[in-house]
Formats: C-alpha cells, sequence, structure tokens
C-alpha cells in the first residue's frame, strides 16, 4: 500500500510469472524431453520392425522427442526428402509447444521497469500537488510522494530482473533440447534411409566356359 495503486500490476505480473517459472521447470526437466535411452530404443525397433500404430502411438505421447521420432517413423516407407519434411514439419510444432509461455515472460520482464517507472511519476505528481496544496512546510508530504515513487521503482525491477534471466534461461535450455533432437531425428532418418535402399547386387560369376586346345 506504501506504493500506491501502481503497484497492484505489478503484484499481478510476478504472480503470473512465478506460475509460468514453476511450470517451465516442470515441464521443461530433461527427462521428460529427452528421455535416456529412448533415440537408441527407437533404433532398434526400427531396425526388428517393432512399428505397429499402436506402439508408434504410445512413442508419440510419451515426450517431444518420441513424437518427433514417431513422425518420422509414421512416413518410413516414403522418399526420404518426404519424412525430412515431416521431421521439419513435425518439429516446428515440438518447440512451440516447448517455447510456450515464453513470450509472456519476456513481456513481463519488460513492462516491469516500465510499471515501477509508471509508479515513479504516480509518486511524484503526487508529491508536486501536494506541495501546491500546502507549500513546502511539511516535508512529510514530500517524503510521501517520493517514498511512494522509489518503493514502486524498485518493486518492478526486483519483478522484472528474475524473469528476464529465466526467459534467457528457458530460451537457451530449448534450444540446446532442438540440438539433441536433431542430431537423434538425423540418426533415424539415415537408419531409415539405410533400410529402405536395395541392398548391392552381387556380381555373378562367369561360368568358366574356357575349354583347353585339342593336341595335334
Amino acid at each position: 500500500m506504501a506504493g500506491g495503486w501502481a503497484m497492484l500490476p505489478i503484484l499481478i505480473c510476478s504472480a503470473i510469472a512465478l506460475a509460468i517459472v514453476l511450470e517451465r521447470c516442470w515441464t521443461l526437466r530433461r527427462a521428460s524431453v529427452l528421455p535416456s535411452g529412448l533415440g537408441n530404443d527407437v533404433l532398434s525397433w526400427a531396425r526388428s520392425g517393432q512399428l505397429d500404430p499402436a506402439h508408434l502411438a504410445t512413442l508419440a505421447n510419451g515426450s517431444p522427442l518420441g513424437e518427433l521420432l514417431a513422425s518420422a517413423l509414421a512416413v518410413r516407407h516414403r522418399p526420404r526428402e518426404l519424412i525430412k519434411e515431416r521431421i521439419e514439419d513435425t518439429g516446428r510444432h515440438v518447440v512451440h509447444r516447448m517455447e510456450r509461455y515464453l513470450n509472456t515472460l519476456g513481456t513481463i520482464a519488460l513492462i516491469g521497469p516500465l510499471l515501477g517507472l509508471l509508479g515513479t511519476v504516480i509518486g511524484l505528481i503526487r508529491m508536486f500537488l501536494d506541495v501546491m496544496k500546502g507549500g513546502v512546510g511539511d516535508p512529510m508530504k514530500m517524503a510521501g510522494g517520493i517514498g511512494e515513487a522509489l518503493i514502486c521503482t524498485a518493486t518492478g525491477l526486483v519483478v522484472a530482473i528474475p524473469a528476464y534471466v529465466l526467459h534467457r534461461y528457458f530460451r537457451s535450455k530449448v534450444a540446446g533440447y532442438c540440438v539433441d533432437m536433431e542430431k537423434q531425428a538425423t540418426a533415424l532418418l539415415d537408419e531409415l534411409t539405410l533400410a529402405a535402399s536395395p541392398a548391392p547386387a552381387r556380381p555373378r560369376r562367369a561360368a568358366s566356359a574356357s575349354t583347353e586346345p585339342s593336341a595335334g
């Protein structure tokens, strides 16, 4: 209350930012995005032919990496370029979901100092209005306006700085996940291409039809 009504939107932003951070920390755990050993398991399934629709549906619903690999397996009989396009299309959707709410977090990091500045301006305006009404004889009036301005500014920065740092952290984390998923998707693509390519034909032995020259 000492910061005035401008503190209300700052506090709302802080609550939203906290909820986003907790949700992203849980969702972007490495074990839930890139389960350990999943890429090698999928390569083994592709080699052994364990690719029934129920198996692929379970794989796609298990994790973002599983969804990416399942999209490639679903079109494994098509040419390499079509499989690659399906991986890229699915990858865009997967990345979009991993970056969910990060734009909101970045917006909070941007508007936090602006809300603090708004509170500062309001506090200073109130201080000057009080001075115009009662003069400068009462220093408490000036101190109240200055205090309101400083509280809003400090609170806005306290909300904005962690929000900005965590926004950058989650962005870099998603980028790292994308690199790992791209590597595993490329390995699966190479395996599917190798499995689909026909085996090289063995050279046939030419029948030896040479005859010995007759004597004399």
